[in-house]
């Protein structure tokens, strides 16, 4: 009797796959040619789905994001938060459908609302309007009019990263960052590295010499601390905009001999797992990717079952981790 294993053998894709297609799901990203393979080579296999008792399902909710499932792996922030609000569905017995750009008011009429995770232009809000369903983004926060919200508090979560380096005798601090998309497709300033700025001239000690963006990734974070350390002026330390970006800066500092953190102090944002293992391990800002993602689904459903008119926005606060890329600066 042919088995799953055998079918994913030939078809030469993982059991979980094969299994998936068999069953119909509707939430697999796979193309069409695969799944007809798999439906072929069982048919030739002879195999026999063995139907499983279902559960009555307690809603469908949509997950629509901006990003691309690279960008997802490069950066696990976004990830975090999706696998997050993904079990909190599941937990309560609830369907998960992923939007595209090419869905419909027509094609997610089954829809009861809409989870938004991500950074978003016009077009794409223009889009989730049209769907005329109750919805709730993550991490950002479009039109406060229309749609609920949960954010991170960046404010005094850059704010305990700069207050914590100063406490620390720094006074040249250095900003590495990215460059974000709003709603109608500009170009702005990372909120971190306003709020870097404002709070460092009001310090005193701004300089604009030590600020530079680029990509959100290890990459852009390398280049960018290469190109900052070796210029006549150098910072002390340096506030990166996330953890990824923090790993390029480690190897830029490596080879250029640069010691973290006796000659350079160090601190990131988002507190990814592997933080915790840099060598040294990162300082750097949690935040709670579980609880933003929780706290969305929880969002929209209490809309839906109240039918809110008020949108809310929640915000979640953060916490400095601190371990060991930081230190006092060197008289």
């Amino acid at each position: 009797m042919a088995t799953i294993k055998d079918i994913a053998d030939l078809a030469q894709v993982s059991m979980a796959t094969v299994s998936r297609v068999l069953n119909y799901d509707e939430t697999l990203n796979v193309t069409p040619e695969t799944r007809k393979r798999i439906f072929e080579v069982a048919e030739e296999l002879n195999y026999v789905v063995t139907q499983k008792k279902k559960t009555k399902k307690k809603g469908l909710i949509g997950l629509y994001y901006s990003y691309s499932l690279e960008e997802e792996l490069l950066d696990t922030y976004y990830l975090s938060i999706r696998v997050a609000l993904e079990k909190k569905l599941e937990s309560m017995g609830m369907e998960l459908y992923n939007i595209n750009k090419d869905d419909t008011k027509r094609s997610i009429s089954k829809i009861d609302g809409i989870i938004c995770l991500g950074t978003f232009k016009k077009v794409d809000i223009e889009l989730i309007k049209s769907f005329e369903k109750l919805s709730v983004f993550v991490d950002a926060n479009p039109d406060k009019n229309c749609f609920d919200s949960v954010i991170i508090d960046f404010h005094s979560a850059t704010k305990s990263a700069l207050d914590y380096l100063m406490e620390l005798g720094h006074q040249n601090i250095g900003f590495i960052g990215g460059v974000e998309t709003d709603m109608y497709g500009n170009r702005f300033k990372d909120l971190r590295e306003d709020v870097f700025e404002s709070y460092l001239k009001e310090k005193g000690i701004f300089n604009g010499d030590f600020v530079k963006n680029g990509g959100y990734n290890p990459k852009d974070g390398y280049l960018i601390l290469k190109e900052m350390l070796s210029a006549d002026a150098k910072p002390t330390a340096v506030f990166v905009a996330n953890d990824t970006i923090a790993v390029g800066c480690y190897k830029a500092a490596y080879e250029l001999g640069v010691r973290i953190p006796d000659d350079l102090s160090i601190v990131g944002f988002n507190d990814v797992s592997s933080a915790q293992y840099m060598v040294p391990p990162l300082t750097t800002v949690k935040l709670y990717t579980e609880i933003m993602g929780e706290t969305a689904v929880d969002l929209l459903l209490e809309r839906i079952a109240s039918k809110r008119e008020i949108c809310k926005k929640v915000t979640i606060h953060t916490k400095l981790i601190i371990r060991d890329s930081a230190a006092t600066v060197k008289k």
